[in-house]
């Protein structure tokens, strides 16, 4: 397997300070992203949803939890037989204290499923997953969201009884959330997939091979 070149500690300290000088620009880059975000407008949304929950019905205002504002993961629904490999490892990634570290800054969190209810607690239990997590199954929402029967992260905010949504993403805008991913990005042979521009004779195979 191949390695990093070794080079004198002198050497080493001048190529981080020069990527560091990079990771300093991407990072004003994200806080400009950032800024943009919280200046978007935001738009209403539907409330007459009917998502199945251990403890009965509740609508998309309930999953707030009283809190002004929520963040809802739509996990794909690829059959009864499966489930999808990125919103299971996005879900493993979850803290188990996430929600109620989001909750002190007045955020609720909760995952939704096209997938039944009773395959979705079969999930959790096998999985370890404590986080709030219902069926929207038989209903628009994940179609509304624009999900388009894929994975989504969307936040909304309540003004009263009205639900509005503030944000929402997909794909690689889901992907960068993943801890798991951040930490391997900072290491040297990093995710190890073959879709990376890494050099010749790293490790990598197929993202989910």
């Amino acid at each position: 397997m191949e390695k990093p070149e070794i080079v004198s500690a002198a050497q080493w300290q001048l190529a981080r300070d020069e990527l560091l000088e990079a990771e300093k620009e991407a990072t004003r880059a994200l806080d400009a992203l950032a800024a943009r975000r919280r200046r978007l407008p935001m738009v209403r949304f539907a409330d007459d949803y009917v998502f199945e929950s251990p403890t009965g019905p509740r609508t998309l205002l309930d999953l707030f939890e009283g809190k002004d504002q929520l963040v809802v993961y739509q996990f794909m629904d690829v059959g009864p037989d499966h489930l999808c490999p990125g919103c299971t490892k996005f879900t493993d990634n979850v803290p188990a204290k996430a929600p109620a570290a989001l909750a002190d800054h007045g955020v609720a969190w909760a995952t939704v499923s096209d997938l039944p209810l009773a395959r979705i607690e079969e999930a959790k239990a096998r999985q370890g997953w404590t986080m709030p997590f219902v069926s929207s199954r038989g209903t628009s929402f994940s179609a509304d969201c624009g999900a388009g029967g894929g994975f989504m992260l969307s936040a909304f905010l309540r003004d009263g009884g009205r639900v509005h949504r503030t944000y929402s993403t997909t794909s690689r805008g889901v992907d960068r959330l993943v801890f798991l991913h951040s930490i391997l990005d900072l290491t040297a042979y990093g995710r190890q997939e073959d879709w990376e521009d890494s050099p010749a004779g790293w490790p990598q195979h197929p993202t989910y091979g």
